[in-house]
């Protein structure tokens, strides 16, 4: 058992709440590009990029970031759009609920998270052997970091539930 003094308590509770809303915003706005996406064409989805990125294509850093999303605009496509979607509502809609009931501070939440997390993870990885994309390594990171907090979360949360 984890033998807790105030100074960490303070710093796990502190650096868990921080990463649980970040978590939970990046959950939200999954959910809201699924819904955009699922209604939204593609070709209005291009459009948008172009109006959004439209004089900046040859300008600095705003230029490359530019430049990337006409890219990506590129491969957009009916069934692309639409698988996208699909992923984006299962994925952040799944987050999205384990998120909530660690808010909630449900004790169940705990372990469910960290399943699902270690889900998310093997998924990515997969996805980065595939496409050596290297944003999934920066949320396989992100993951694995959440994953330490809501375990050290819970180790203290079963202690303070033993106390009562």
């Amino acid at each position: 058992m984890i033998k807790w003094n105030e100074k960490e308590t303070k710093l796990v509770d502190t650096s868990f709440s921080i990463m649980l809303y970040l978590k939970t915003l990046f959950a939200v706005g999954q959910v809201v590009a699924g819904v955009l996406l699922y209604y939204f064409k593609p070709t209005q989805i291009k459009h948008l990029l172009f109006l959004l990125t439209e004089g900046e294509v040859h300008s600095g850093i705003h230029g490359f970031i530019s430049a990337h999303f006409l890219k990506i605009s590129s491969y957009i496509n009916d069934s692309a759009s639409h698988l996208a979607a699909i992923y984006l509502l299962i994925h952040g809609g799944i987050k999205l609920v384990a998120l909530i009931l660690l808010h909630k501070e449900k004790l169940f939440a705990y372990p469910l998270s960290i399943l699902v997390f270690v889900g998310f993870i093997i998924f990515q990885l997969r996805e980065y052997f595939s496409s050596h994309s290297i944003l999934m390594i920066f949320l396989c990171v992100f993951d694995v970091i959440m994953i330490i907090l809501t375990w050290l979360e819970y180790q203290k949360m079963k202690l303070n539930f033993s106390k009562r």
